[in-house]
């Protein structure tokens, strides 16, 4: 038998102490998870049951600006909606009823030309098809792309009324648009008349301002001399007007000269002929003559130095020029006055503008005045007419055979010998945003509404609202003009961000009348009847509510020569009638989504007018602006009270996305990579008021920001295992450190508060991320994991006051921490919230907690002192870890030269132990490890035995 004395081996004390444990997975699986609750939330009517739970509720309604069916969604659709979804949940979170209903905008150029491209492709002729056929394959195009759309925006976590979502081609909404232009038309504001407007040549219709885009082009300027015939003035008789234009097609159709009456002019000397222009450009000018090589055999004198002539711009009065094609008789013999025209500048050019009332909207209006008429030159493909006498039947005006320097017009005019220069000249210049062609100013009859109408005090009295001061007119009198109640409502209005306002209310400022009908076939029918030889509307009501009721039964295909007597009636002969065949522009359509969607008995959820449109920020010259004139002209206010905009997504590197770049992001495939949460989390984390970024570092940036997030919220399942009501402790007998948190959720709770109402989500989910890293990944849980494990008999389940305050915090956290994320983290949230409540209802159901009023200034003055001292120790610890000192914060013992009350030191800074000393100084202990919690304490006389607090939880009875 040996005498050899084996040590027995120290228990294993793991199985008593409090592991958390939860099904909750590290890792989320979001691509493959997802579609999982949202399929449970369509098969439980997750929407339907909100409804129902809000209903009577405060109302908050936010307008959906539709966006248009035609393509899959792009990374700005997901940024918009996900910033409505963020909106519509934080306003029901806050316990309102606040339904969503998406729409889509489904007329337009766009799918018709979708369309046209199928019958290209197959050879045919679109104008051969029977236009109710054609109408209806852009419908069926429309609806595919409604439905693909609509399954993308259910993926991003949108929730809202998806089955049954407002479409601008359903014929209730169609009759309602109808419905909508009579008003226009019965209060006097609606007119057709002959004005320039912008013009595609290519898709051979008018556009409106918010369909131009501006690209940089090369254009052809050209100098062109216009032989002075008569003048007040008899230096001037024989001399050459110098005109400078970077549009050469529109010489044909100049009727004449634009001259600044204030301006200084003189007459000078080239190559022996006298030429006329403005003194503080005749530089320029001599540079454009000198860079055209003329022979210098043909110069006289250097260019400029014979002036024989100085006047001002009044001294032109009466003079008056000849085309310089006058050769050709007919119109272009026809004299070209001099004109005086306010907006001739001394910017460029030569001081001198000609003038062509077809093509230009101050050439128009300077014309008129003067009683010159435009002459309709230029067909609807941008071709001159066939009868035209010079350049009649040729190809399009914007094509380089007749604006490059040595096309058509330029030989012909050198030819004249009145092209004195012709050069490139680089500058923006208009396009279509769809065809990306470039557009002209096209002098054709439309229809408009007026900006500056007075309305009628009738109509005004119709209004609910009067939102008009004494400058803008009275219903006594004159009634304000649709530009004054426009501006009235923008300064109504709340803008976010701030700068919105001064945007669109300078472009309502400057807008000209609003240019509303179209010449194509898929879109809402301009119908009215006009009497045949005028351009007055019929304002019978009896007939405008048959044809209102036709269209809202039978959509716009109702609008036929066949049914015309129908709608006029036994009062009239339709023969009598010119039935109008253009459409409207379909910012008209989604103008008139207010009326047609918050004020149908349809959707019964919504009211009139709207809390909230949210768009782009291209949407002030679009959607917000055709919105705000529909409503104003119809009911003297804006349809909205407040205006939220988002800047556009640029890649990684600032720039703007573009298929040629290789640069774009697509939202699908972000959705299959990494999950919609996860891209919710990045629309809701940059700046959207300003271009902000993504790319794949900025997203692994995001990842990184979720996954701490989804740690936190797995942290707190564990920790609440089997906690019961009965646990919870009163705030009053907590400890101060529980106090504290509870304080900081209360601040934590304002803050949010603030950020919904300020739309900030920016703050919002960075102050969510920094509460959940900072003050409980990093601080609380750091702190309290000892008491979480050690402070319960893990077999009896008795555990210490201070482990039941802990507890209870958490779960007050846990309720506040998974309703605040649920805005953001759709998906994240509900999983959270299952895992702990499998048979509870939805977390989306859930409002927003009830945090009391927990402020505490002098515990959260003191604890930010303490939380900064335990930084300096921290820090301080850190170089005795590398150094291999220490293993664990547990082995350091720390002199501490302050007095922190009841607060126990070794635990906040997680060290062995605290002392009293001068200074802070720090050392490694001597003292023993726990075998439980393992902290070193003097009471452990071996490492491996029980401290006495371990010892009393293993025992206790």
């Amino acid at each position: 038998m040996s005498d050899t004395h084996e040590t027995p081996a120290k228990p294993d004390w793991r199985s008593t102490v409090f592991l958390p444990k939860t099904d909750f997975p590290m890792k989320a699986g979001l691509p493959a998870k997802e579609p999982g609750i949202l399929a449970k939330w369509q098969a439980d009517g997750a929407y339907q049951q909100l409804r129902a739970a809000r209903a009577g509720r405060e109302k908050y309604i936010l307008h959906d600006g539709p966006p248009y069916a035609n393509g899959d969604i792009h990374i700005g659709h997901a940024l918009n909606h996900i910033l409505k979804d963020m909106v519509v949940r934080t306003q029901t979170l806050l316990g309102k009823d606040a339904p969503y209903v998406p729409g889509w905008d489904c007329h337009g150029l766009p799918i018709e030309w979708k369309v046209e491209e199928q019958y290209r492709k197959k050879k045919l002729d679109k104008d051969q098809v029977p236009l109710v056929e054609f109408r209806a394959e852009c419908r069926a195009y429309a609806q595919h792309w409604v439905d693909v759309q609509r399954e993308q925006l259910k993926r991003l976590g949108i929730g809202g009324d998806w089955d049954k979502p407002y479409l601008t081609m359903d014929p209730e909404a169609e009759g309602t648009i109808v419905a909508e232009l009579m008003k226009f038309a019965e209060s006097g504001q609606l007119y057709r008349g002959a004005k320039p407007v912008m013009w595609s040549p290519v898709e051979k219709t008018a556009l409106a301002e918010a369909e131009i885009e501006y690209e940089d082009v090369t254009s052809t300027q050209i100098d062109v001399a216009f032989e002075i015939v008569e003048s007040p003035v008899p230096e001037l008789v024989g001399a050459y007007a110098v005109i400078w234009t970077t549009t050469p097609w529109t010489i044909p159709v100049n009727q004449a000269i634009a001259y600044g009456p204030e301006v200084e002019y003189y007459v000078s000397e080239y190559a022996g002929k006298r030429y006329l222009l403005a003194n503080m450009l005749g530089a320029e000018f001599d540079k454009r003559w000198l860079a055209a090589e003329h022979p210098r055999s043909e110069w006289t004198k250097k260019p400029g130095d014979d002036i024989s002539w100085n006047g001002t711009g009044s001294d032109l009065a009466g003079t008056i020029a000849r085309h310089p094609m006058h050769h050709l008789g007919g119109f272009f013999a026809k004299p070209r006055p001099f004109l005086p025209g306010e907006f001739v500048t001394t910017d460029t050019g030569t001081g001198l503008v000609h003038m062509a009332p077809d093509h230009g909207e101050d050439d128009f209006a300077l014309c008129k005045a003067n009683g010159i008429e435009p002459v309709f030159a230029v067909e609807g493909d941008g071709k001159y007419r066939a009868d035209w006498a010079w350049l009649g039947g040729q190809g399009s005006v914007i094509n380089t055979k007749f604006n490059a320097p040595d096309g058509q017009i330029c030989a012909d005019l050198r030819e004249a010998g009145a092209l004195l220069a012709a050069s490139d000249f680089k500058h923006s210049y208009p396009h279509s945003w769809r065809s990306k062609a470039r557009v002209i100013y096209r002098c054709t009859p439309q229809w408009f509404i007026g900006m500056d109408m007075p309305l009628s005090a009738e109509h005004c009295e119709s209004f609910a609202e009067q939102r008009w001061d004494n400058e803008g007119g009275s219903i006594q009198g004159a009634g304000p003009t649709l530009r004054h109640l426009a501006t009235q409502a923008i300064a109504a209005t709340r803008f976010v961000p701030e700068k919105g306002r001064n945007r669109i209310g300078s472009m309502v400022a400057d807008r000209p009348d609003w240019v509303i009908s179209r010449q194509r076939a898929w879109g809402v029918p301009i119908a009215l009847f006009v009497k045949r030889g005028t351009n007055a509307p019929l304002l019978d009501p009896a007939v405008n509510a048959r044809i209102v009721a036709a269209v809202k039964a039978g959509g716009v295909d109702a609008w036929s020569d066949e049914r015309a007597q129908e709608y006029l009636g036994a009062d009239y002969v339709a023969d009598d009638y010119e039935r109008v065949t253009d459409i409207l522009d379909v910012w008209f359509d989604s103008g008139c989504t207010h009326a047609f969607v918050l004020e149908s008995a349809r959707w019964p959820d919504l009211q009139w007018p709207a809390d909230l449109y949210l768009e782009g920020s291209d949407q002030h010259r679009g959607w917000f602006q055709s919105s705000l004139m529909e409503s104003c002209g119809t009911r003297g206010r804006a349809p909205y009270d407040a205006v939220l905009t988002h800047g556009f997504t640029m890649d990684a590197k600032g720039m703007k996305m573009s298929k040629s770049l290789g640069n774009t992001i697509n939202p699908i495939d972000l959705m299959r990579d990494y999950g919609a949460d996860i891209l919710r989390l990045w629309a809701l984390s940059v700046d959207f008021t300003e271009d902000h970024r993504i790319g794949k570092e900025i997203l692994a940036g995001v990842a990184d920001q979720y996954r701490k997030l989804r740690n936190t919220f797995r942290y707190l399942l564990g920790a609440l295992e089997g906690f019961e009501p009965g646990e919870r402790v009163a705030v009053e007998d907590m400890p101060e450190l529980e106090r504290y948190m509870l304080s900081l959720l209360a601040e934590l709770d304002g803050k949010l508060r603030a950020a919904v109402a300020d739309y900030d989500f920016n703050s919002y989910t960075r102050l969510l991320g920094e509460f959940a890293n900072n003050d409980l990944s990093a601080f609380y849980f750091d702190i309290r994991k000892d008491s979480l494990y050690c402070d319960v008999n893990a077999e009896t389940g008795v555990q210490t006051d201070k482990r039941r305050a802990y507890r209870t915090v958490l779960d007050a956290i846990f309720e506040a921490m998974v309703r605040w994320a649920a805005p953001v983290l759709v998906f994240t949230a509900e999983e959270v919230w299952g895992t702990r409540w499998p048979d509870a209802e939805s977390v989306h159901l859930a409002e927003w907690p009830e945090i009391g009023d927990r402020l505490d200034g002098a515990i959260a003055k003191r604890w930010g002192e303490l939380r900064a001292t335990r930084m300096i120790v921290n820090e301080a610890i850190e170089p005795m870890r590398r150094a291999k000192e220490i293993g664990s914060s547990l082995e350091v013992e720390v002199d501490y030269p302050g007095d922190a009350g009841q607060v126990d030191l070794s635990e906040l800074f997680i060290v062995s132990t605290v002392r009293q000393g001068l200074s802070t100084a720090l050392r490694k202990t001597t003292n023993h490890k726990c075998g439980r919690c393992w902290r070193h304490l003097p009471e452990v006389t071996e490492d491996g035995d029980l401290c006495g607090r371990c010892e009393g939880v293993v025992h206790a009875a």
